[in-house]
């Protein structure tokens, strides 16, 4: 068994606003989502390896009403504490808190933690040493 995707939730006609986040700032690629699935609204944003290989893919549909998760998460694992200082910068570059005060409390990671534009914990995480 193996997961094959995380999916979190937006209001109504938050798609604009989870595309910057989670393409833009955070660097996911966007993909089409299924015919059959399109008319639910969302997105699917998906990681690749250097192989092209999918190694995270996350599902973001709507959902009415709307709460966000700030318990449950994705975690996004980078390639090391640069890559992770990287996208942390472009976080706050854009305008997103990054909280580093549970940095050290993984053991063999190193990890931040954000929000969504919807208020959707995420995480993100690097190998440490």
């Amino acid at each position: 068994m193996r997961l094959h995707h995380v999916q979190v939730a937006c209001p109504p006609g938050g798609e604009d606003a989870v595309r910057a986040f989670y393409a833009d700032t955070l660097g996911l690629v966007e993909v089409d989502k299924p015919e059959p699935l399109r008319g639910r609204g969302g997105a699917w944003f998906r990681a690749h390896d250097a192989t092209g290989e999918v190694v995270a893919e996350l599902h973001v549909g709507v959902e009415d009403p709307f709460v966000p998760a700030r318990k449950a998460h994705p975690a996004f694992v980078v390639d090391d504490e640069a890559a992770l200082d990287r996208v942390v910068s472009r976080l706050r570059d854009a305008g997103h808190d990054a909280v580093d005060t549970e940095r050290f409390t993984f053991p063999g990671y190193v990890r931040v933690h954000t929000v969504d534009p919807h208020g959707n914990r995420v995480e993100l995480l690097a190998p440490s040493g």
